[in-house]
């Protein structure tokens, strides 16, 4: 007797451990490898009762018109903002993120970051390789202790980062769209938080009300001492404002992990000297990954055996 397992669309590719679970408890179809998608989603669309997708990838409304069954989408990270959660509740479409499993990972990179732009670790690493230090002194970088961090956005991820700040004995201030109990300063709105801050932290999500939140005017109040450090979405930063900035001396510098056309970088951006640049690997390490998978095919096997996901976005 034959078992008729659950249809589950993936958008974009997933990481090899992760498409084998699933391979071993659904029948997976993968949207990027056929030819004509649309074919495919006219003839069996109506079929599909569940998506993976990744943060970075989301779910378009179009597609999702075109999956009536679809109950339930699993999203390999924590972003929400490139689905439409007001017609995923409207459908009663329930949608899980793989929570509180990456933030120590993005915490640590904000602060890996900042350690690295200010200790110049790079151009250290690069200026050792070349030999050129039996010729001449290295020169001097600055300190992080004491400096001040501000963090724009204080959720769990952003919370992590304070604390970590706080471990290096830096002074913290955020903003929030509430405030929280902590015993850091809450500035009213991002241009006073980059006027605070020596190192200004993007931790908010990309949402539609946070697109290039970051702007001339955020930087021109971080100046030409503040660096900005992103590990939040690339849209909340306005690109072309942030160019100008480095390009110009407005602000020292930036490091940033997240970028508007991923994974293209703007050839403007690589060609500057006061930017350190990250292929979006916040969470990247073997454990989170590891974990974040088994959240996503937990979700799914709870879904079809119960009727609901375990970590609803």
């Amino acid at each position: 007797m034959s078992i008729t397992l659950p249809e589950v669309l993936i958008i974009q590719p997933l990481m090899p451990q992760l498409d084998e679970k699933l391979t071993q408890h659904f029948h997976c179809h993968r949207l990027y490898e056929y030819a004509d998608p649309a074919l495919f989603l006219q003839r069996q669309g109506k079929s599909i009762q569940a998506i993976v997708t990744r943060g970075d990838v989301g779910v378009e409304n179009t597609l999702l018109e075109q999956l009536p069954a679809c109950k339930a989408i699993a999203v390999f990270g924590v972003g929400t903002d490139r689905i439409d959660l007001s017609t995923t509740k409207a459908r009663q479409i329930q949608v899980s993120i793989t929570k509180n499993i990456l933030t120590d990972d993005v915490a640590d990179l904000a602060l890996g970051l900042t350690l690295a732009f200010s200790r110049k670790l790079l151009q250290y690493d690069q200026f050792a390789r070349s030999g050129q230090w039996e010729t001449q002194g290295p020169v001097l970088s600055s300190k992080v202790s004491g400096k001040k961090l501000g963090i724009a956005g204080l959720g769990a991820i952003g919370l992590a980062i304070a604390r970590r700040a706080e471990a290096f004995g830096m002074e913290v201030a955020y903003t929030a769209r509430s405030a929280k109990t902590t015993p850091y300063r809450r500035c009213d709105n991002l241009e006073q938080l980059a006027a605070f801050s020596d190192f200004l932290v993007l931790a908010l999500p990309g949402s539609a009300e946070n697109q290039h939140i970051v702007d001339r005017n955020v930087l021109k109040a971080l100046g030409a001492d503040g660096v900005l450090i992103n590990v939040a979405r690339g849209n909340v930063v306005n690109e072309a404002d942030l160019i100008t900035a480095l390009q110009q001396g407005v602000i020292k510098g930036a490091a940033l992990d997240v970028y508007p056309q991923e994974p293209v970088i703007n050839p403007a951006l690589r060609q500057l000297e006061n930017v350190i640049l990250m292929p979006h690997i916040a969470s990247a390490t073997f454990e989170t990954r590891e974990q974040m998978a088994n959240n996503v095919l937990e979700n799914l096997l709870s879904y079809f055996s119960t009727g609901k996901i375990i970590s609803p976005a």
